[in-house]
């Protein structure tokens, strides 16, 4: 559990600690200001650097460096569906659902703040979603989640006629559906967007004459080694997603499994009357339909085990074999997708985490020890988040900026650091 902050010393005495217990000379506070580094402009990475600067006394000098080779949401986190609820699909609320939606659906707001009316479309669709009971081990999963289900985000058992009256022709075998109204479908390079701009903002607010107080600026460079940081941060932490094993330091040393995944984008035909309701949810099944609006979705995903392949591009053949996949499973569901025409497709490489007595839980801690050495920084890891990143970010982002600003591990929960005892 998360120690309360009255525990923790003094804030100034957390970081002239943290300072202190290097090899190299301790730096004064007035000299400069603290220095981290966030390696990811992913979910994980503007969760952590918002939760920084958040999280941090607003007299505390502090620099904070975002690198990304592509930019802002130019990994799997910009390819993903986008849909946010609380609830396991196999039928278990996770132990700490109540905090990750809370803190995820508060970032939501936060970017939404942030973007204001200059959006270009929506950031988060508020029309909930709509899971049909496919079988009867499907249907006994469900019932558990429902009688165990948030408050604030409820899942309730609706029947045939009011799931068809939500999504007309909808298919439910088992007479039962499973909604859950406050669930959101989120446009996730849009929210990623509006999330650094609230970083943006957040740092302009804590350092209104321009100097000192709060730095963030980001950088589209490509990451090497983590020993490229030595000597310029008193923190790094490494949010690449899959793309953390590609790092020697960490090349064969993180129990990560990767798979690569297709979305498909379609689109109902202009000469296509009949739309998609508005108030329509989206859906969840064997695949996911992510509803963009009356005339635009998102269907996936497919799931390529081991695969190295990071690029976002979908070769022709490539999105031929994800259709005939993903089409067959998303109209035994929802048969009005027939209708809709395929436009393109995009790709992700997920960074699955590692099974374990506790389920599958992403990976968080200080990996100073795993790199061995004396280093001038301590290095964090936020990764395996899986494909439910947008639920883990918001709350892991937050334990690990304050892990980070107290230098120290033991707020996170001993659960997600386990990885680290696991032998490779």
């Amino acid at each position: 559990m998360l120690l309360p902050r009255s525990n923790l010393p003094p804030a100034r005495a957390r970081y002239r600690g943290l300072h202190t217990r290097r090899a190299t000379p301790p730096v004064s506070l007035s000299q400069r200001p603290l220095r981290y580094a966030v390696l990811g402009a992913g979910f994980a990475g503007l969760s952590v650097a918002w939760h920084l600067l958040q999280e941090s006394p607003k007299d505390l000098g502090l620099r904070i460096d975002i690198y990304d080779e592509v930019g802002i949401g130019g990994g799997a986190s910009g390819v993903s569906g986008g849909l946010l609820h609380p609830y396991s699909p196999k039928g278990k609320l996770l132990t700490w659902g109540a905090e990750c939606w809370k803190e995820s659906v508060k970032l939501l707001s936060i970017a939404e703040a942030a973007a204001g009316h200059n959006s270009d479309g929506f950031i988060v669709r508020r029309r909930g979603i709509l899971r049909p009971a496919m079988n009867m081990k499907n249907l006994l999963a469900l019932n558990d989640n429902v009688q165990n289900c948030l408050a604030s985000c409820r899942m309730e058992t609706i029947d045939k006629d009011a799931a068809q009256n939500l999504v007309p022709n909808l298919c439910v075998p088992f007479n039962s559906a499973f909604y859950m109204p406050e669930a959101v479908n989120i446009h996730p390079q849009r929210y990623l967007q509006a999330l650094f701009l609230a970083c943006e903002n957040l740092v302009k607010e804590l350092s209104p004459s321009g100097f000192g107080g709060k730095e963030f600026c980001l950088h589209k460079k490509s990451i090497h080694k983590l020993l490229d940081f030595e000597g310029e941060y008193d923190g790094v932490v490494i949010c690449l997603g899959a793309k953390a094993d590609l790092l020697p330091e960490l090349s064969g040393r993180l129990p990560l499994r990767t798979c690569r995944g297709v979305v498909a984008h379609l689109q109902l035909p202009a000469d296509m009357g009949e739309e998609y309701p508005d108030h329509g949810p989206s859906i969840l099944s064997d695949a996911w339909i992510a509803f963009q609006g009356r005339r635009s979705l998102y269907m996936g995903s497919t799931w390529e085990w081991k695969s190295r392949n990071s690029s976002p591009i979908v070769s022709a053949d490539e999105s031929s074999t994800a259709l005939q996949e993903l089409l067959p499973k998303a109209s035994s569901v929802y048969p009005g997708i027939k209708n809709w025409t395929f436009t393109d497709a995009r790709a992700g490489l997920r960074a699955m985490p590692p099974l374990t007595p506790h389920g599958s839980l992403p990976l968080l801690g200080c990996v100073d020890d795993i790199l061995g050495g004396n280093h001038t920084c301590n290095y964090w890891l936020f990764g395996g988040l899986g494909s439910r990143g947008l639920l883990y970010h918001g709350w892991l982002g937050k334990l690990i900026a304050q892990a980070m600003l107290s230098a120290n591990e033991d707020l996170i929960p001993c659960e997600l650091t386990a990885w680290k005892k696991i032998k490779q």
